[in-house]
Parts: C-alpha cells; sequence; structure tokens
C-alpha cells in the first residue's frame, strides 16, 4: 500500500498572488523556445565570457563562452511551467531567474514532450532539464519502468518536493475519495512521469487484493490528460500535487475539477544534468544554495503559492 502523507498547502495557497492562465484547450506541444530569464525580463551574460556573478567561474567553460544554459521543460504544468502570451513562465522560470543572477548567464527554456526531455538532454540539445521532473532512483540510473537499462543515467540538483494526488471533474460525481478507490476504473495520466508510475504501483494493489486493475490511459501531453477528464471519458486523473490544485482553482473559473485525498509518496522534483557534466551539477547546486540564503529562492515559489514546498538546503540526487 502507497504510503499516505498528509496535504501540505491548501487550495487557497496555491491562487495566492498568481493571475496567469491555465492552457487546458491544448493537445499538442505548447512550444516557446528561447526565453530568456534573469529576473528583470531580459537576456543576462548573453554571449559574454565575462561576468562579475560570483558563481560563473564555477561553470564550464562552455556555458560561460556562450552566456547561456539551455532548458528542456514541457510547459504544460502550470504554475511550475506552462505558456502565457507566448513565454514559459511559472515557479521554475523564476526559480532559474534566481539562479541566473548568481551564475551569472540565462536560462533559456524550451517546450517539448515530458518524455522525451531526458534524451533531448543526453544528446546535448539542452544542457539541463527543468521540468517538475520527480528525482528517482530509476532516473539516476538511466533504468525504464522495467528495470531495464535505456542511458547513462542523470544527476539531479533537488529544489522542490511535492507527492502525487487524484483530480476529479468537479462534483465528484463517481464519489472517488483517494487513489485506492480508482481500481477497475479509467484513469488519465500523462505518459513517462512518476505518476504514471503511481498509477501502475496502485493498480498492481487493486489485482493483489482481488480487485480489477486500474485502466490507465497515457497521454503525450498533460493537457490531453486534463481534457479526458473533463469531458467525462475518464474518471480521474493523477497528478502532481501543485499542478493539480492550481488546476482545481483555474480550470473553467474553478468550475471543472476538483482535488480528492491526500498527497502520496511526496518526493523531490530536481534539475536534472547529464552524468559526464558535474561541473554544471556542482555550480547549479552552490547557485541554489545562494538563492536559499539570500531569500531569491524563497520569493520565487511564493510568488506562485508554492512556497510549502521549499527545500531547506541544496543537494544532489537525494530521491529513491
Amino acid at each position: 500500500m502507497a504510503t499516505l502523507r498528509p496535504t501540505r498547502r491548501t487550495l487557497a495557497t496555491v491562487l495566492a498572488a498568481t493571475t496567469a492562465s491555465l492552457l487546458l484547450s491544448a493537445c499538442g506541444d505548447q512550444t516557446a523556445a528561447g526565453q530568456g530569464i534573469d529576473g528583470s525580463g531580459a537576456g543576462a551574460g548573453s554571449g559574454s565570457a565575462k561576468s562579475d556573478a560570483p558563481l560563473f567561474a564555477k561553470l564550464p567553460a562552455d556555458i560561460r563562452a556562450a552566456g547561456v544554459i539551455k532548458v528542456g521543460t514541457d510547459a504544460t504544468y502550470a504554475p511550475m511551467e506552462f505558456v502565457e502570451n507566448g513565454k514559459i513562465v511559472g515557479v521554475d522560470p523564476d526559480v532559474a531567474a534566481a539562479l541566473g543572477k548568481h551564475l551569472g548567464v540565462r536560462f533559456e527554456f524550451t517546450s517539448g514532450t515530458f518524455d522525451s526531455l531526458i534524451t533531448s538532454l543526453n544528446s546535448g540539445r539542452q544542457d539541463i532539464v527543468m521540468s517538475s521532473m520527480n528525482d528517482t532512483l530509476a532516473r539516476q540510473q538511466g533504468l525504464d519502468d522495467k528495470g531495464q537499462k535505456t542511458g547513462n543515467g542523470v544527476d539531479f540538483v533537488d529544489y522542490f518536493v511535492a507527492g502525487t494526488v487524484v483530480y476529479v471533474q468537479k462534483g465528484n460525481p463517481q464519489q472517488i475519495r483517494s487513489i485506492a478507490d480508482l481500481c477497475g476504473k479509467k484513469t488519465a495520466v500523462q505518459r513517462g512521469t512518476i505518476f504514471e508510475e503511481a498509477a501502475k504501483n496502485r493498480s498492481k494493489e487493486c489485482e493483489a487484493s482481488g480487485k480489477p486493475a486500474i485502466a490507465i490511459e497515457s497521454f503525450p501531453t498533460d493537457a490531453e490528460a486534463q481534457t479526458r477528464v473533463k469531458a467525462g471519458g475518464a474518471v480521474a486523473g493523477v497528478n502532481d500535487y501543485p499542478v493539480a490544485a492550481y488546476l482545481a482553482l483555474k480550470a473553467d473559473g474553478g468550475n471543472a475539477f476538483e482535488v480528492v485525498g491526500n498527497q502520496i509518496e511526496a518526493g523531490p522534483f530536481g534539475i536534472a544534468v547529464a552524468k559526464d557534466n558535474p561541473e554544471l551539477r556542482d555550480a547549479l547546486k552552490a547557485a541554489l544554495a545562494a538563492c536559499i540564503a539570500d531569500g531569491s529562492y524563497q520569493k520565487a515559489l511564493d510568488k506562485w503559492g508554492a512556497g510549502t514546498g521549499a527545500v531547506a538546503s541544496a543537494n544532489v540526487n537525494t530521491g529513491s
């Protein structure tokens, strides 16, 4: 049985200080490339190998020369990362802006499908992945959901903590109370995510107790999973708590969805870095520690009502 954790933030908290609109209708990628983010709206460190930023010298030489860290993301997870007025905004871009001030470079976000992000990192198209990605031992080791080796794995600089939760249509017509009630029911998730894994784990528990398996429907994007639940094609969806809570508050003015039950399997989100780039990993860790110390990290989270997911210190590979 999955361990239940108390809900760590109320829905009202997630609404605080944000007026961004939720993108529910998109079924394909929401792609917005080349977002220069430095906290003031302008690019910092544009192509220059010189900077007075305190941690600039810790970066790899190629990034210092470019003045840019290329970031892969799936910008469909409000309030963590989403597209507004053609730009990628949210918790992750604002944390990146805070990191950039200490590192003296800008973070350039490009959106793609979630299950392709680590591939884009390992191929060199991106320098890091910052996309509400759970730090797991399998991802660290480059293992698929069957435990088979599929790549070199990645390192994570852990910067946020959240759990998985169930969301349903407003009014909860099927009277779902928790993930334990999903046995035999259609459930929508995004492919390649930790919450898809949570649904699969729960489905095995259903079968072990003599109940029917969860009818899991996996989609390339989270927007498609949300649409499936909204249309009634699936009884419920499973998602990260801050995303589901924001969805419940903002979609159709708060009239489309609601969150049920408690968070389960709370764990860290990490900035993914290729295993062969420890210099960049350590620079990001140092920058996160500096942002925690000067308060800019907490400010970035609080702006989106996500402050209670803050970590107290910068660490690497704490996921299990």
